[in-house]
C-alpha cells in the first residue's frame, strides 16, 4: 500500500491549480508519468511517500488484536506529517482525502498536531490540486513497484503477470488462481486479509497448530486447537518497509497534503 504526500508554500497555491493535477484514477498511465516528472522537476514542490509491505498488512490484520485498514491509513499519514516536520518544513495547513469519517478524522489528527489546520474532505484529490498531487505521485510509484516487483518464491510455473492488483481485473483474478497453494496460501505478494483472497480459502488444508508455551501461560491458545489458514495467514510478520522513494522540498514549506493513495498491491 502506498501514501503520499505533496507539499509547498502557500503562495505558490495558485501556480500549483495551473499545472494539470487530477485525481490520478482519471488520468492515463503515461499522463499520470509525465505530471509525475514534472512534479519532481518543480523546486517549488516537495513529496513523499511510505511504501507498506503487503506482510505488514497481513499480520496486523490477521493477528489476535486486529488493526484494520483505516487504522493504518491514518498510522501512515502522520508518519509523513511527522517526516515532513522533521525535515524543517513550516507545516500550517494539510489537506488529507478521508479515510472513514471525516469529521472524526479532522478530530483525530487535530488533537496529534494542535497547530495545524486539517481540512479531510471525500475525494478530496478531485477538489485540491494539492491532494491531486500526491495522489499522482503514490499512483506512479505504486504502478512502478508493481512493474520492477521480482518474485520471492522460486517455484515452478510462477510469473509476474499479475494484472493491476484490483479485484475487478480478470488478470490479477486469474492469476490469483494460478498461484494459490494449498498450504501456503499464495506468494508474498499477496496481503492475506484481502477479501478477494477469500473465496480461495475454502480449498485449503485445515493446519493443526501447536500452542507457543507463552501463550499458555497467559491464557490463551491450546495444544490441539485447529486453526484455518484463512484466519492465520503465513510466516512471520515482516518487518515494515517504509520506502522514501525521494524528498524533494526545498524552503519553508506552509501547504501540505498527506492522502490514503493507492495500494502497493490490493491483494
Amino acid at each position: 500500500m502506498v501514501y503520499g504526500c505533496l507539499y509547498c508554500a502557500r503562495s505558490y497555491q495558485k501556480t500549483l491549480a495551473t499545472l494539470n493535477f487530477a485525481d490520478s484514477k482519471t488520468l492515463k498511465e503515461e499522463k499520470r508519468e509525465e505530471l509525475f516528472e514534472n512534479l519532481k522537476a518543480d523546486e517549488s514542490i516537495g513529496w513523499s511517500v511510505d511504501v507498506i509491505d503487503p506482510r505488514e498488512l497481513s499480520a496486523k490484520m490477521l493477528k489476535k488484536n486486529k488493526v484494520n485498514l483505516n487504522e493504518i491509513s491514518h498510522d501512515s499519514a502522520i508518519g509523513l506529517i511527522n517526516r515532513v516536520l522533521n525535515m524543517g518544513i513550516l507545516l500550517t495547513e494539510v489537506y488529507l482525502d478521508t479515510v472513514g469519517d471525516a469529521d472524526k478524522y479532522r478530530i483525530k489528527l487535530s488533537e496529534r498536531f494542535p497547530s495545524i489546520k486539517f481540512v479531510v474532505a471525500k475525494k478530496a484529490d478531485s477538489l485540491y490540486p494539492v491532494v491531486s498531487g500526491a495522489s499522482i505521485v503514490a499512483k506512479v510509484t505504486r504502478d512502478r513497484a508493481l512493474r520492477e516487483w521480482v518474485l520471492e518464491e522460486t517455484s515452478e510455473n510462477m510469473h509476474g503477470s499479475f494484472g493491476s492488483g484490483y479485484p475487478g481485473d480478470p488478470e490479477t483474478k486469474a492469476w490469483l488462481a494460478h498461484h494459490k497453494h494449498s498450504v501456503f496460501g499464495f506468494p508474498t505478494l499477496v496481503r492475506f486479509s484481502w477479501g478477494t483472497c477469500t473465496s480461495y480459502y475454502k480449498d485449503m488444508v485445515e493446519v493443526l497448530w501447536e500452542s507457543d508455551k507463552v501463550d499458555e501461560d497467559v491464557g490463551y491458545g491450546s495444544s490441539g486447537k485447529q486453526l484455518k489458514l484463512s484466519n492465520v495467514g503465513f510466516g512471520k510478520a515482516a518487518k515494515r518497509k517504509i520506502e522514501e522513494i525521494e524528498s524533494s522540498g526545498k524552503g519553508r514549506c506552509k501547504f501540505f497534503h498527506s492522502r490514503k493513495l493507492e495500494q502497493l498491491t490490493h491483494f
